[in-house]
């Protein structure tokens, strides 16, 4: 039997890579939000490819929304193995200059749409006795960094949500890890100039460059096909912790 992958904000970055490195391998579902155009072409590419790809549009911080993309991919493949919370925001600045507003939208995507997901998803696991969740957290959830109070302190809470989870599920035969990211080369990095991204890699990254989101498709695919490793938070950040 096929498993199923499903994966959220999977239409660019670091998802968009999880997606191509699951594809033929796996069932894959994956969520977009704005980036329908690019969603169904990714859709298309790969089903045309290998089979068994399915895009479903999902706002993570809405609970009725993520119930609807959880039953269109059940109805297609009828379960989900493996779940990677990955849909995340940013928001650069001082917290003093954050509203209450900005702040709790930040938090409803990146730590209440994993709770969502999960919590929707996790009853199947339990049911069947197996299953993996992998969390995309960042480095700035392990260590913090100034002017991303709010999205340090998403993350972080994820990697405390993924330690908990994991001790809860274990004995049910779900694993729950975390990856935490440092400076990959994504969108988000697209806020930085060349000059800012260049001190940004001689300072702080001992192996000299950027990380692409295929390195980091690969250490999720590893946690989720790993069976006896649960709890963790491995960093993917060429060194910078």
């Amino acid at each position: 039997m096929t498993k199923t992958i499903f994966i959220t904000g999977g239409s660019r970055g670091i998802g968009e890579a999880v997606v191509r490195a699951a594809a033929g391998k796996y069932n894959v579902a994956f969520t977009y939000l704005k980036s329908e155009d690019r969603a169904r072409a990714l859709e298309r590419e790969l089903d045309e490819r290998f089979g068994g790809i399915l895009a479903v549009k999902c706002d993570v911080a809405d609970g009725d929304s993520v119930l609807s993309a959880y039953q269109a991919a059940k109805t297609r493949f009828k379960h989900i193995d493996i779940l990677v919370n990955n849909a995340g925001v940013s928001k650069s600045g001082l917290l003093i200059d954050m509203s209450p507003k900005e702040w709790r939208a930040l938090m409803a995507v990146n730590l209440d749409g994993a709770y969502l997901m999960t919590h929707t998803v996790l009853p199947d696991m339990l049911a069947a006795g197996r299953g993996a969740i992998v969390n995309v957290s960042s480095i700035w959830g392990v260590q913090g960094a100034s002017c991303e109070v709010a999205y340090s302190a998403s993350k972080a809470a994820l990697i405390g949500f993924t330690k908990a989870l994991a001790k809860e599920v274990a004995p049910m035969g779900v694993t729950v890890n975390a990856v935490a990211p440092g400076a990959i080369d994504t969108d988000m990095m697209k806020c930085y100039t060349e000059d800012e991204v260049a001190a940004l890699i001689a300072d702080h990254i001992p192996i000299g460059r950027l990380g692409s989101p295929a390195e980091v498709a690969e250490a999720i695919l590893f946690l989720a096909e790993h069976p006896y490793i649960t709890g963790q938070t491995l960093s993917v950040d060429g060194g910078m912790c």
